[in-house]
Order: structure tokens, then C-alpha cells, then sequence
């Protein structure tokens, strides 16, 4: 992988540092980027004196006590999270739930803010855990309001995990069922990314353009028809009032 530039050297070596695989050798990072030995030297220097990078056993590295710095401060300065806050609480209070919030980007999910007050939470994805868009509510509610060129690519990459929880079997089926979440403002799911939990997800919309989504996970114990029901209306209209919030924060 060879970048234009170095700070896009910098980006993709961090790149590397995933849940599957934490920890990199000098001589792994080599041989996935490509660079040379002096440049790499180089590079982890820089991000190791910065606190982005440590060294651990055996001569390895992993990410390092900055980037949990920049999750403090992400927290901190997130009008998102500040706006949503007292959502997240009332429906958490109100349900045996969880209730979080999760943020877009490229082809990921990331949970920035979460509430629980089931005594098990049913959620696999705690803040800072990416979520794949191909399963659950939370990645329809956000592809159904996405324009169609920006959709599409998602559609595709994700059309073995479409399929698998019966979204639809072709790209005509899949928009045909996202054009339906459109329409309800909110979507539902059963099981799809956590057994035993159904997932209620709303967009929340930045000029209509979906930045991110309000969920409520619950354990299908709890969960009839007339509950879903019930949640669907209060997610949706949360996440509507959430999105105004944004809308008058941009003006």
C-alpha cells in the first residue's frame, strides 16, 4: 500500500490497528505497507513520542494512551452527544433497554454514546466498537435515507449480508425494503446483529442527510408487537428532534 503523501502513510499505518488484530511487528507493518525500514522507523517514532503509538512485549506495537485522549475529548465536544444525552436517558428509564447512539462513516458504525438499564444489556457494540452496515436497524436506517449513488455501493458490498437476514435477494428487493423504512421513519430488526435482541432504529438527519442513528436494543423477551410499536413512535420522533437540534445548531 503505498500512499501520496506522508500523512497518508501516517493514516494508513494506524489503519492497521483493528479489534481482529491489535497489535503489529515492525516486520508485519512492513510487509502489509510496503514502506521501507527506515520510513517505517521513522513514521513509529513520530507516533510513539506523540502517544498515538506504545510498545509492548516481544518488540510489538499498539495503539497508544492519545487515542484515548481524543476519546475523552470526543466526548466532551460532540454537540451530538450533548443534545442526545437526555434521549438516550429518557427512553433508557422508560424501557429495559439499551439506548445509544451511532455515528456513520465511509462503510462503518461507530456507538459514540450509550445508556443501559436492562440488567443484561442486549448489545454487542459498546461506544468505540465499528459496526459493519450489512445487518441490523441501525444500517438501514441510515442507507434507507442515503441518495441513491451514495447507497448503492453499500447494496452491493453487502449483498450476502442482505440476503442472509432477508432484506432482499437482489438490489431491486434491497431498495424495494429501504424505501419501505423510508416511508415508516424507522426501522426493526429481530436478532440480526445480537441473538434475542430487537433493534428500533430512527435516522437522525443533518439537512436530510442521514450523520447518524438513534437505537434502542431489547431483549425479545420484552418486546410484542404492541411495544415495537409503541418504541418505533418514540425513537422516530426523538431522532426527529434530535435532527432539528442539529438543523438549528448548523444555522
Amino acid at each position: 500500500m503505498v500512499k501520496a503523501n506522508s500523512q497518508d502513510r501516517v493514516l494508513a499505518l494506524l489503519d492497521l490497528f483493528t479489534e481482529a488484530r491489535p497489535q503489529w511487528s515492525p516486520e508485519e507493518l512492513m510487509k502489509e505497507l510496503g514502506y521501507t525500514r527506515p520510513t517505517l522507523y521513522r513514521y513509529l517514532k513520530s507516533l510513539k513520542d506523540s502517544g498515538f503509538v506504545m510498545p509492548t512485549r516481544g518488540g510489538r506495537f499498539a495503539l497508544g494512551p492519545r487515542v484515548v485522549e481524543m476519546d475523552y475529548l470526543s466526548r466532551r465536544s460532540d454537540p451530538l452527544i450533548a443534545t442526545a444525552t437526555p434521549h438516550l436517558e429518557r427512553l433508557a428509564a422508560a424501557y429495559p433497554c439499551t439506548a445509544l447512539i451511532v455515528r456513520w462513516y465511509g462503510d462503518k458504525m461507530l456507538c459514540v454514546a450509550s445508556i443501559a438499564s436492562a440488567v443484561a444489556p442486549a448489545s454487542s457494540y459498546p461506544r468505540g466498537r465499528p459496526m459493519a452496515m450489512g445487518r441490523g436497524a441501525i444500517a438501514r436506517s441510515i442507507m434507507a435515507f442515503l441518495p441513491k449513488q451514495r447507497v448503492m455501493p453499500l447494496v452491493s458490498r453487502y449483498a450476502d449480508d442482505l440476503r442472509n437476514v432477508g432484506v432482499g435477494d437482489t438490489p431491486d428487493d434491497v431498495l424495494a425494503a429501504l424505501k419501505r423504512v423510508r416511508r415508516a421513519g424507522v426501522a426493526v430488526a429481530f436478532g440480526e446483529v445480537t441473538a434475542g435482541a430487537v433493534g428500533i432504529a430512527a435516522p437522525i438527519l443533518d439537512t436530510g442527510y442521514p450523520i447518524a442513528s438513534l437505537c434502542i436494543t431489547i431483549g425479545g423477551q420484552h418486546a410484542n408487537g404492541e411495544l415495537i410499536d409503541r418504541i418505533s413512535s418514540e425513537v422516530r420522533e426523538a431522532a426527529r428532534q434530535i435532527s432539528a437540534a442539529a438543523d438549528d445548531d448548523a444555522k
